[in-house]
């Protein structure tokens, strides 16, 4: 059984002492199971209710208000995946059935003043796809967004602190990031047919950008790969966060640090009754023209540089449309030798 330790990261909004003893605990969790658990994160509980309340009204909305939510394109990251549309395991390679959940993404709000979202409107800076006549949904996400948003650049400053590198590395990569929410709504319905052979909740996958803020239900069914190379299933204590880490931290880091194989499962198949589990991941990325190649920090004479320079946009593309398109994605792995757990 692997345990996700538990990092409280209060007091660390500052160079000092405090930052130097929380960034060992970092470089442990993330050495040793790449997720950990964090406590005094700073999230209201207001602002996370307001925004599971705002979910609940639009997954259990009408279909026509889902269905005018739905992306032009695959290239666009906002609006509503309805269920079954997608299959993460293809963004490792693996042919899988599709999942058994829905979502709901938005991104950084447009700016038609910034010539960087202007030039990306099409791609990573498309304008959020809201639905009509609920401007609560809206506002209740909104907030949420920028609280998880905040937890996310204090991390990567205390990442960095970790990694001999100077505290503002990352914030010189992310300024205009292409950061997604997305909000997982996995449902049951009684009497709802058993999954195929093979299905999950969430197919496995790593995430794919730098990392991964994660508000899950107390509930079972996130399974990570653990360093025994077995899936072991984690449930969040109360009040904590979940944080993983993504691909392109892990090629920062020369796999020093390693980005987390895991999955949703699906519940038990005897229990026919309704089930519901609910997940709101912050995707922290790194800026679409970010040169990302392993560290001097990372790349020793043990551990040569084991990935070449990849821009995050590129990467990010790369990874996405493998399991839009279902079809395998064509970005650098960094499974490595987990690949047996990929397997049945």
């Amino acid at each position: 059984m692997t345990t996700v330790p538990v990092i409280d990261i209060t007091g660390c909004e500052a160079q000092g002492p405090a930052l130097d003893r929380v960034a060992e605990q970092v470089d442990d969790a993330c050495r040793r199971v790449g997720f950990l658990q964090l406590a005094g994160h700073g999230i209201a509980p207001d602002v996370l209710d307001a925004m599971l309340e705002a979910a609940e009204r639009f997954f259990h909305g009408p279909d026509s208000v889902k269905r005018s939510c739905r992306p032009p394109s695959t290239e666009i990251n906002r609006g509503w995946a309805p269920l079954g549309s997608e299959s993460l395991a293809y963004s490792l390679g693996v042919d899988a059935p599709p999942d058994l959940f829905e979502a709901f993404n938005i991104g950084h709000e447009f700016d038609p003043d910034d010539p960087v979202h202007v030039a990306e409107q099409h791609r990573f800076f498309a304008p959020n796809l809201w639905p009509e006549g609920d401007v609560g949904f809206r506002d209740a996400l909104l907030a949420y967004w920028r609280e998880v948003e905040a937890v996310a650049h204090r991390l990567t400053s205390i990442m960095a602190t970790a990694l001999g590198v100077p505290w503002d590395f990352f914030e010189k990569h992310t300024g205009r990031s292409p950061d997604v929410m997305r909000v997982n709504w996995y449902e049951r319905s009684a009497g709802a047919p058993a999954p195929s052979p093979g299905q999950q909740r969430m197919g496995a996958h790593t995430d794919y950008g730098v990392l991964t803020v994660l508000y899950a239900d107390p509930v079972p069914g996130l399974e990570i790969v653990g360093p025994d190379g077995a899936w072991t299933s984690v449930v969040p204590e109360e009040s904590c966060l979940l944080v993983n880490l993504g691909d392109l931290l892990a090629q920062w880091t020369n796999d020093r640090w390693r980005s987390t194989l895991h999955r949703v499962a699906p519940p038990p198949v005897d229990d026919g009754g309704p089930a519901l589990r609910r997940s709101v991941a912050f995707f922290h990325e790194a800026d679409a023209d970010a040169l990302v190649e392993p560290l001097p920090t990372c790349v020793t004479a043990d551990r040569p540089s084991r990935y070449g320079p990849v821009t995050a946009g590129q990467h990010l593309v790369d990874k996405l449309m493998g399991p839009r398109e279902l079809r395998p994605s064509m970005a650098a792995s960094t499974v490595g030798d987990r690949e047996g757990a990929l397997r049945p």
